[in-house]
């Protein structure tokens, strides 16, 4: 028999919470049946929720929280006076072990430094990183970082592959990932030093990892790689670009099926192809960003996701928390220190 899994979630956070993630929890439990939850929020609002779906009995248990921390609320603020929130709450069964991961669609930059300061990260590790996975031409593909460091050092490189490909060997099941460096050209010359200096050290590890050496931005979509990694800056931007360019296309296409009775005629006869487009590219199925280099598991949910997208952000938690994420990490990380001990953090200017 499989296990059981104890999932921490933040009931309050996210456009659409608490229904949103009562309703994800319903879905999952249907294909996670060994999976359980702590619901940390509103009891009031919430046991009403629960008691709608009967997949849930026995497999819940609720634990009030009278805060919430909102969208527009500074990380600072959070971390000041939201210990009792539904957030907080949820981080806090990671570290004394009464869950096996976190799960949030609530304030990025507070659940990041929240995590950071409760959890702590891993030895050598200083900067936590953002980590998901994208469909490309090939399958998926792991990104990283996606907006947790506008400025990095060939260290936080080195270490954010690492985080990368125990991503893509722990959720994705690649057994052998291969890793590339976004940058500006796939010439070694080309980049900054951060990115050279990177490149190098990558090359020479023992890690079980294929490195590619540099890749473009274009080289992501046709799934050159299991794995790309990038500062926060570029990822943030690569990332909110390609979101924006899904949705001009989906437009595009609405608009020209309406122009002229034809057009009208080909959607119709164009359905079933369509149908199988919107499931690939449903950004629903590739929800769920990892936390990576903390020292516990916690999956940041887009804030205005649905109950399906916030299933498969427990899905990949429970995936992380299976599969051994944290233990995996720390010795790929003990591995590459002792092979280069210059990739422990330094600052950056």
């Amino acid at each position: 028999m499989t296990e059981q899994v104890v999932i921490a979630l933040d009931a309050m956070g996210g456009d659409s919470a608490p229904d949103m993630v009562v309703g994800g929890a319903a879905l999952a439990s249907r294909r996670l049946p060994h999976v359980h939850y702590l619901l940390f929020g509103d009891s009031a609002r919430l046991e009403p929720l629960v008691a709608k779906h009967p997949g849930l009995s026995g497999r819940v248990e609720i634990r009030h929280a009278d805060q919430v921390i909102k969208d527009d609320d500074k990380p600072s603020t959070a971390l000041r006076s939201a210990r009792d929130s539904s957030m907080r709450k949820a981080i806090d069964a990671v570290k004394d072990g009464s869950a096996a991961a976190a799960v949030s669609a609530g304030n990025t930059g507070a659940l990041m430094a929240i995590s950071k300061i409760i959890l702590k990260t891993l030895n050598g590790i200083d900067r936590p990183a953002i980590v998901t996975a994208l469909p490309t031409a090939k399958g998926s593909c792991c990104i990283l970082d996606l907006g947790a460091n506008v400025q990095c050092s060939a260290e936080n490189l080195v270490q954010f592959a690492v985080m990368g490909e125990v991503f893509a060997r722990t959720v994705m099941g690649v057994e052998k990932p291969t890793i590339g460096l976004i940058n500006i050209g796939i010439e070694e010359i080309k980049g900054n030093e951060s990115v050279r200096e990177a490149a190098a050290i990558l090359r020479e590890t023992t890690l079980p990892i294929e490195f590619v050496g540099f890749i473009e931005g274009n080289d992501v979509a046709a799934g050159k790689v299991d794995v790309a990694v990038t500062d926060g800056f570029t990822g943030n931007v690569a990332l909110k670009f390609a979101e924006g360019t899904a949705k001009l296309i989906s437009g595009f296409l609405r608009e020209s099926f309406r122009t002229t009775w034809r057009a009208r005629m080909g959607y119709l006869l164009a359905r079933p192809a369509l149908a199988l487009l919107r499931e690939r590219t449903d950004p629903r199925h590739y929800n769920g960003a990892i936390l990576g280099g903390l020292n516990g598991i916690v999956v940041k949910s887009h804030g205005g996701t649905d109950a399906l997208g916030f299933a498969n952000a427990i899905a990949v938690a429970v995936d992380m928390a299976t599969h051994g994420f944290i233990e995996k990490m720390r010795e790929d990380f003990e591995s590459l220190r002792a092979e280069h001990p210059a990739t422990d953090p330094k600052p950056v200017s």
